[in-house]
């Protein structure tokens, strides 16, 4: 069943709650945004809510879907989304009623576009029933199944932000999250925008710091911070046919290993795959039309110091993270999937030949009733 509105509702933005949770596997980020899915009139409160252990190690189990619960998964997802929703109309003072749409992006599991299989488990009908707002779901499939790459998703949500605080172009938008991906906003047309997975984000490191030290990240980037770089398993890792594609190109979090650097101290191997992350992003911009004036980074990797100033180093532009310019990185993903629950509400394109490599503007989602 679909859900349209009228159109004398979008006469004025709406509010509507977005949520994330990524390729990292480390929580739901929710967030309200005031929109009408092509402009910005206001951001609303947003929070982050942490998986706990057990629900983060089911996840694992079921990715590339591996043996696991993936039903009772789907549900219990829902569920902690369902949780993260009523605590931030809570911290917001809003009720449901209040709130448009929701739209849930869901956990990804297996990301394969080549084979035109995406698969993002979460329940938009449960969610509906269980906040009792009308839910914007599946947000990839129909990009996939349009010959799209399915991802990524928020570029059009970037050039918006870009706009809004009226940023020159050409710009950069790094996210960092499981998988790094860029989003380059060459002007003011949507027909400017390139947008391609770069490689590893933090997923490597933080499978190599679960593995190899007991803890869930590099905190701060400390342990590469107090590493060697070894350039002989740097070379290693870039000698990979997947950085010489052309884009649009896009990854699932599992096609690179941290195989390349065992044998290596934790320091050592955190810091050579911080500077694989790093100078993946670079090896991105020979895919670009332009040399940008600048990089700004969002997702969790924007909080490695150490991954930073490698950035900073092969990218040889400024690079900062998206407060710089007022934005806020813990919440970004979130509001994007408000962004595009909008439009997919309305109709209008989550995606575009040059940020998927689908072969026209294609709209999706799913959208699910109270």
């Amino acid at each position: 069943m679909t859900k349209t509105l009228e159109k004398p509702a979008w006469t004025q933005p709406l509010w509507i709650m977005g949520l994330m949770s990524g390729t990292s596997m480390d929580g739901i980020d929710a967030a309200l945004l005031r929109t009408d899915g092509v402009g910005i009139a206001g951001f609303g409160p947003a929070l982050t809510m942490p998986y706990d252990p057990a629900l983060r190690a089911r996840i694992r189990a079921c990715l590339n879907e591996g043996p696991g619960d993936s039903a009772a998964l789907s549900r219990d997802l829902s569920l902690a989304h369902a949780a993260a929703v009523q605590a931030l109309l809570q911290r917001a003072g809003m009720a449901a009623p209040e709130i448009a749409w929701l739209g849930y992006h869901g956990q990804t599991l297996l990301h394969r576009p080549a084979e035109g299989r995406t698969w993002q488990t979460g329940d938009g009908a449960l969610l509906a029933k269980l906040t009792g707002i009308a839910t914007v779901s599946d947000f990839r499939s129909a990009d996939v199944a349009m010959g799209g790459q399915g991802a990524p998703l928020v570029p059009l949500y970037h050039a918006a932000l870009a706009r809004h605080a009226g940023l020159d172009a050409p710009l950069l938008v790094l996210n960092l999250g499981g998988v790094g991906n860029v989003t380059y906003i060459g002007g003011s047309d949507e027909r400017d925008l390139i947008a391609f997975d770069t490689g590893p984000g933090n997923a490597l490191i933080d499978d190599w710091m679960q593995h190899h030290a007991g803890v869930a990240q590099d905190e701060g980037g400390a342990a590469a911070g107090r590493g060697t770089v070894n350039s002989e398993r740097l070379a290693r890792l870039l000698d990979h046919a997947y950085f010489a594609a052309p884009p649009p190109k896009s990854l699932d979090r599992n096609d690179f290993t941290a195989a390349a650097v065992e044998g290596l101290s934790t320091e050592d191997g955190a810091a050579t795959l911080a500077a694989f992350t790093a100078a993946s992003v670079a090896r991105g911009l020979g895919h670009l039309p332009q040399r940008p004036l600048r990089c700004l980074v969002c997702g969790g990797g924007r909080h490695n110091a150490t991954l930073m100033r490698l950035l900073t180093q092969h990218l040889n532009m400024p690079v900062e993270a998206v407060e710089a310019v007022g934005w806020r990185g813990d919440s970004l993903e979130a509001e994007a999937f408000a962004f595009l629950a909008a439009r997919a509400v309305r109709g209008l394109p989550l995606s575009l030949p040059g940020t998927t490599g689908v072969r026209v503007p294609v709209s999706g989602g799913r959208v699910y009733p109270v």
